[in-house]
Parts: structure tokens; C-alpha cells; sequence
């Protein structure tokens, strides 16, 4: 059975990942992916994201002395994580359409142009360390949703089909009653 690494999982989730969401053609021309193609292979990409395969090489994890309750162990232990993952290194790996939700997350430092992820919820490193690696997944991921539309299901596109059709039909019926109407003047019966 062939085994692969976090990060060359990951590589073959980049492999897969749109070259921009910003549509240049509205058909597959020369290699460019239509908007719905650009669209899927994004959900395809974030529903792939796990905390797991972000590589560890574009990241800076430090530690450093947590603060609040723990006696002893919080004075004399290292044990808070600090992720730090600078935003050029993260965009490469992420597909464009998420680089400006990326750029306004409330992680992001403008100083260091970084993503800068702290957790001491545990009072074992390792914990700590796994925690930042979930926030940036679920960062990505809330980036995600905000800017990729859900899957539109049959049962939406078949309630759109019939509202538009009610809606059609009240036109119509609106149309005939006016028409009728101004129909009813010209014959001199006035019904106003």
C-alpha cells in the first residue's frame, strides 16, 4: 500500500486547484475553465482541506509561556503555540478565489503580512500546535464559503422553475385582465 506524506498530499490537492475564479471566457477555450468548471474544482479543494494536509514547511511555530489558570505548569512551561504563516507562502497553496478573504481575516497581521495563529488550550504542545493547524483549516474554509456559492440542488432549480412559471402566469393573467379592460372603454361601456 503506498503511503504519501502530509505535504505531498497536499501537492496533489495544489495540483487540482483552479487557476483563478474570474471567469475570461464563458466556455473552455484553450486550457481556460469556464466559471461552474472553476467553481466545482474549489469545492472539490475545500472539501479535500483538512487540518492534516496543510504543509508544515510554509509555517513558523514557536512557543512560548501561556497565560491564565494552570498553577505551576503555566509559569515554568512552554506550552502556548504561536502559527505563523506568511501570506505569500499561504496564497500559493490556496486557490485565488480565497486570497482576499485570506487577506481581511481577523488573523491576518498587516505588519509581518502573516497569518498569526495562537492556541494554549492544552497544556501539551503538540495539542496546542494541532489546534492553530485546525483554526487556519477552518479559516480557509469560512474564506471558502464566503466566497464560493453553495451547490445548487435539483429540488432548488426545480422550485426556482415553478416560481418562475407563477410568476409568468400572474403576468399573463394581469396582462389579459388590462387588456380587457381598456377593451371595455373603447366599446363605450365604462368600466372603470
Amino acid at each position: 500500500m503506498l503511503r504519501l506524506t502530509v505535504d505531498e498530499c497536499f501537492l496533489q490537492l495544489i495540483a487540482r486547484r483552479p487557476v483563478t475564479l474570474r471567469c475570461l471566457h464563458s466556455k473552455s477555450v484553450g486550457g481556460v475553465l469556464d466559471h461552474d468548471e472553476q467553481l466545482a474544482n474549489v469545492r472539490q479543494w475545500l472539501a479535500n482541506l483538512r487540518a492534516d494536509t496543510i504543509p508544515r514547511n510554509i509555517c513558523n511555530v514557536s512557543f512560548s509561556r501561556s497565560s491564565g489558570p494552570g498553577g505551576q505548569n503555566v509559569n515554568k512551561v512552554n506550552s502556548k503555540a504561536t502559527l505563523r504563516v506568511p501570506l505569500h507562502s499561504l496564497l500559493q497553496v490556496v486557490p485565488s478565489a480565497l486570497h482576499q478573504g485570506l487577506r481581511s481575516s481577523r488573523f491576518h497581521a498587516a505588519g509581518s503580512d502573516a497569518i498569526v495563529i495562537q492556541a494554549d488550550g492544552s497544556r501539551k504542545q503538540s495539542e496546542n500546535v494541532q489546534e492553530c493547524f485546525c483554526k487556519l483549516q477552518s479559516l480557509v474554509a469560512e474564506a471558502g464559503r464566503a466566497v464560493v456559492p453553495g451547490e445548487t440542488t435539483a429540488g432548488q432549480k426545480e422550485y426556482v422553475q415553478r416560481l418562475k412559471k407563477a410568476e409568468n402566469e400572474a403576468r399573463i393573467r394581469a396582462k389579459k385582465v388590462h387588456s380587457s379592460k381598456k377593451a371595455s372603454r373603447r366599446d363605450g361601456r365604462g368600466d372603470y
